[in-house]
């Protein structure tokens, strides 16, 4: 079998959320390819050429790359499928845009419907467009992968007429970069390039009002005004690119006088993601709704307590290892903090070996495998 597949989700060099899960993706196929090369092949669509970190190509898994250009699916990509060689047996795009004019069954993958949920959180034009084009997906794809149960009974919920066609291939971590191994020297260096000098909680993740940001802020600020011993030494740090309508969130920091104990980092690099995490007492994920939570995964990997929303996918990540909270309560998402911060040295760390315990439930290997037999079980 011939296998397309959209690589450009995994082909920047900022990857967040469905970057990332695209970017694995490929790789694990890659490593996968003694098993599956004889009897298959892979070409990876591509507006440019590969990035450096992705894959190198083999007699089994090549790129192609077709050129950019405005509605790049319409103007590109459709044309090469319909009238390109050699032309895929089926294609996989590992995001809510499949092509909608191919003469191939098509694959999507659908992160979350949350816009649904939440449609004052997105700019019209972000909405309309996740809205059309994922419905398009939806219905017209052969195959859907959600990256969580919950995203799957969203689909079937929204769109009864998918049920028969969902399949659910929950997301991982990469255990060679998220772990309790990260040397000291490299927390250290990343404390110092934020300028971390506390101990402090951590949230990681894009800068938008789905987030939740501004109710992590308002509940830090009762959590330390509570307690003498976080009001003393605790900082919260803020990792993550603004994504869109994150103005208020800067607003809210500066009007509960919050600026002096509230580092912004700015979009942080994968790289440097291990050290930051390791070096926090607590990571707190209060977003209104998740597709999946992938940082949450990251921070019980790397021995740190997690405090999560207790919707949407979250407590099929976390499970009974952290602190689930009602996003929508700051004296929710405060207490889950302090309940952390507070705890004795003996509960701390039973939250660390609950967390270590979780993550082996999830592997990216295992998500490429099942996404390849649902690719080639298509009719």
């Amino acid at each position: 079998m011939l296998i397309g597949i959209d690589g450009n989700e995994a082909n920047i060099e900022k990857r967040v959320g469905v970057n990332t899960y695209a970017f694995e993706i490929l790789w694990n196929l890659w490593k996968l390819q003694d098993e599956w090369k004889d009897k298959h092949k892979l070409i990876v669509y591509l507006k440019d050429k590969p990035k450096k970190d992705l894959p190198v190509q083999t007699p089994a898994f090549k790129y192609k790359v077709i050129g950019g250009g405005p509605v790049w699916i319409l103007t590109r990509l459709t044309p090469s499928l319909l009238l390109g060689r050699p032309k895929p047996d089926v294609f996989f795009s590992p995001s809510h845009y499949v092509p909608p004019i191919a003469t191939m069954p098509r694959i999507c993958s659908i992160m979350d419907l949350g816009y649904l949920e939440f449609t004052t959180q997105f700019r019209k034009k972000d909405f309309w467009q996740l809205k059309t084009w994922s419905a398009i997906s939806i219905y017209i794809s052969k195959a859907i992968i959600a990256i969580s149960n919950s995203t799957k009974e969203d689909i079937v919920r929204h769109y009864p007429f998918s049920k028969g066609k969902v399949h659910v291939t929950p997301l991982a971590y990469d255990k060679d970069k998220f772990n309790m191994d990260i040397p000291d020297k490299d927390v250290r260096r990343a404390l110092g390039r934020h300028s971390i000098v506390s101990d402090y909680v951590l949230y990681l993740g894009t800068l938008k009002p789905s987030k939740n940001i501004e109710g992590l802020i308002q509940a830090f600020k009762k959590a330390i005004s509570s307690s003498e011993k976080l009001n003393s030494n605790l900082t919260l740090v803020i990792a993550g690119k603004k994504g869109w309508m994150y103005e208020p969130i800067y607003k809210k920091a500066e009007e509960l006088g919050l600026k002096e104990r509230i580092i912004f980092t700015d979009f942080l690099p994968e790289e440097e993601k291990p050290a930051l995490i390791a070096g926090a007492k607590l990571f707190v994920l209060p977003s209104f709704w998740e597709g999946f939570g992938l940082d949450v995964l990251n921070a019980m990997a790397c021995g740190v307590p997690v405090v999560a929303s207790g919707v949407g996918s979250l407590p099929e990540v976390v499970g009974n290892a952290g602190v689930l909270v009602d996003p929508k309560s700051v004296e929710s998402i405060a207490k889950g903090i302090k309940e952390v911060l507070l705890a004795d040295k003996s509960k701390y760390n039973g939250y660390v070996e609950a967390g270590l315990a979780q993550v082996k439930k999830f592997s990216w290997e295992r998500s490429a495998r099942e996404t390849l037999k649902i690719i080639t079980n298509i009719k």
